[in-house]
């Protein structure tokens, strides 16, 4: 029978070389995200910063994984998410951050006119003319010729512009800034396929900050 054996000393904690979220993403309109985590000698970690689990000391040793779904508190702005990892001998990392912004509001546009409520195409009665603004900056904007009041900006018909018809799309409008439109007889009734009637024109700004639709 032998008279020795081996043991081996192990005080040397777990380096996190890589923690992000969503892959490194600046912004989120969701605050269901993916964790990505690279650690070599990892066998449990513990999170915290994310929703349910505000502190250290609410969070609880879980089997490292290198990706793991969580959701972040409510309310748009920044959020910090917190990490540690420790091997298999409860050597523990020190702790590593990552940083995402959560930004979930969508532009509110209003919009002022039309100066009238019905056109042709005749000359001198042929164009209708209203305003709007947005309460956020827009990345871009478009004029539609939609089925119903709460459409969203993929239903309906884009209006044209080869009848006269100005602003029915853009790029680049800062916040509470008005826009002047006119829509010219020829573009509405293109957009309606040539059928005359009463129709619902609703205008969609989409946000600089995050890409999300007007509603």
């Amino acid at each position: 029978m032998a008279s020795y054996f081996s043991l081996t000393l192990d005080t040397l904690a777990p380096v996190i070389s890589a923690f992000t979220i969503n892959d490194g993403a600046s912004v989120t309109t969701s605050p269901n995200v993916t964790l990505q985590i690279t650690c070599a000698d990892a066998a449990a970690m513990k999170i915290w910063g994310i929703n349910g689990v505000a502190s250290e000391a609410a969070a609880s040793w879980e089997t490292f994984a290198g990706t793991k779904s969580v959701t972040l508190p409510s309310g748009d702005g920044s959020k910090t998410v917190y990490i540690k990892v420790r091997d298999s001998v409860y050597n523990e990392s020190a702790a590593q951050t990552a940083t995402i912004t959560l930004s979930t509001a969508i532009p509110e546009i209003t919009i002022t006119g039309p100066d009238v409520n019905i056109i042709s195409e005749q000359s001198g009665k042929n164009v209708a003319t209203f305003s709007f603004v947005s309460s956020m900056a827009l990345k871009a904007w478009k004029v539609k010729l939609v089925p119903a009041n709460n459409s969203a900006h993929d239903a309906g018909t884009q209006i044209g512009t080869t009848g006269g018809s100005t602003n029915m799309t853009g790029t680049a409008k800062a916040a509470n800034t008005p826009v002047e439109c006119k829509i010219y007889g020829a573009d509405l009734s293109a957009a309606a396929g040539g059928t005359d009637g009463t129709y619902i024109i609703k205008v969609f700004g989409q946000a600089s900050v995050n890409d999300l639709w007007s509603a």
